[in-house]
């Protein structure tokens, strides 16, 4: 099986490395497509489906001043779920959605306004602000491929780089 998904899968067994997936409107998505790969037991940990804005706080350790600032839908809140996950699982990398599927809009958030987020080993962050057109279905499938597409971009680049203001300028907390 070839793809985006069995791609980075290839590319974390290749180095030995793990993955782990926190997903809000994706509700398991981003794990059913993972987990979908022949192999992916090799490196996929497990999942977080934190729908809920005090499940990420609670669950995950995204910070509730944030949460209570920003709201959900947010790229901080983006990168602190994919880095809560990476800890919680004890996994190399985590990956994170977040955002507005519709029908409504959300925390002043248009529909279609989504985050997706790639922290991973040392400092190494990312996150991507999504504009994404379509009915509910639509955007949660464009959400699971933005962030494979952003994880399988971050695995390409050196992941030991210092962060940038493209990656957020912020890093993952985990050593």
């Amino acid at each position: 099986m070839t793809g985006p998904a069995a791609r980075a899968l290839e590319l974390l067994a290749a180095r030995g490395e793990t993955l782990a997936a926190a997903e809000s409107l994706t509700g398991g998505l981003v794990a059913a497509g993972l987990t979908a790969v022949p192999g992916a037991s090799r490196v996929v940990r497990g999942a977080v489906t934190a729908y809920a804005t005090d499940v990420k706080r609670s669950v995950l350790g995204v910070d509730g001043a944030l949460l209570a600032a920003r709201g959900a839908v947010d790229g901080e809140v983006a990168r602190q779920m994919a880095c809560g996950v990476r800890r919680l699982l004890d996994a190399d990398w985590g990956v994170a959605t977040t955002g507005v599927a519709g029908p409504d809009p959300q925390d002043g958030q248009p529909v279609g306004t989504v985050y997706v987020a790639v922290c991973g080993p040392g400092r190494a962050t990312a996150v991507r602000r999504l504009a994404l057109e379509g009915d509910r279905e639509g955007i949660r499938a464009g959400s699971v491929a933005a962030v494979i597409g952003l994880l399988l971009g971050e695995l390409a680049e050196n992941t030991g780089a210092q962060d940038t203001e493209q990656h957020g300028g912020k890093g993952c907390l985990q050593p």
